[in-house]
């Protein structure tokens, strides 16, 4: 039955124990999307039972869902080896789907779902009431590829919910969409990340990116960072060995984590 408490109408969750915390599996009935919306919770031992926990969103990129970054990146289990050994402190770990329309809904409003409001305002609400975490607590937002431009389109429009953003080998504009998708450009509106940073370059969160040199999106990064620095905005941008693929995530995610850390 429908919980009067909940922002869900419905909700349903799984756990499964894992070394040092526990992975949820939410599925909310969202009213950004009019329909159902998936997303995997690392709870660390550490953050049991408390409130005020840092969360950080993870988005995935396009073909993907909200099991990947625990699954092909391990995400939640480098986060934990980062709190267990002191690097970083406790920290939630969302890993939201980023609402299945098409290869990929590249976290904007459209056809008739609102896939920017159910990362800014439904995943926290979910996060908070599957944990007893705080909705105040301070939100960090970070992502691949197509997840690499929701991060930082959304971590740049939304300072109010995300308190810092990271991208990795990210799109830079839903122009770049067709590289991967079979929906045409036509689908999406026409967004870009630098349009997002300098429309509100007054209230920017601090911010972070990184490219592999072999990434077919290469370019797109070093054409964003160009720009930036042209426009005097201060930001970290990297660039390392590897290309569009698992192994660059999984190790660098960690630097997301680290960055994060320290602006709580």
């Amino acid at each position: 039955m429908p919980d009067p408490k909940s922002r869900f109408r419905t909700t349903e969750t799984g756990a499964i124990p894992c070394p040092g915390g526990t992975l949820k599996f939410l599925t909310v009935k969202s009213p950004a999307l009019a329909a159902r919306g998936d997303l995997s919770v690392y709870i660390p031992r550490q953050a049991e039972g408390r409130a005020g926990v840092p969360v950080v969103v993870l988005l995935h990129g396009v073909y993907g869902s909200h099991w990947i970054w625990a699954s092909s990146a391990k995400a939640h289990l480098s986060l934990q080896q980062m709190i267990d050994s002191g690097e970083i402190p406790p920290m939630i770990l969302a890993m939201p789907s980023d609402g299945l329309w098409g290869d990929g809904s590249a976290y904007l409003a459209h056809h008739g779902q609102d896939f920017e409001s159910w990362i800014v305002d439904d995943v926290p609400h979910a996060v908070s009431e599957a944990t007893g975490n705080s909705l105040d607590s301070p939100h960090f937002i970070g992502g691949l590829s197509m997840g690499g431009f929701g991060a930082m389109r959304l971590g740049a429009r939304h300072p109010q919910r995300f308190r810092g953003f990271s991208g990795h080998s990210s799109i830079t504009h839903t122009d770049q969409m067709p590289l991967f998708v079979e929906e045409p450009p036509e689908s999406y509106p026409r967004a870009s990340t630098l349009e997002a940073i300098l429309e509100n370059r007054e209230t920017l969160a601090p911010f972070r990116f990184d490219c592999g040199v072999d990434d077919l999106l290469i370019e797109h990064n070093r054409s964003l960072a160009a720009s930036l620095t042209d426009a005097g905005l201060r930001f970290t941008y990297e660039e390392f060995p590897g290309g569009h693929e698992w192994p660059y995530w999984e190790e660098h995610v960690r630097k997301t984590f680290r960055f994060f850390a320290n602006l709580v």
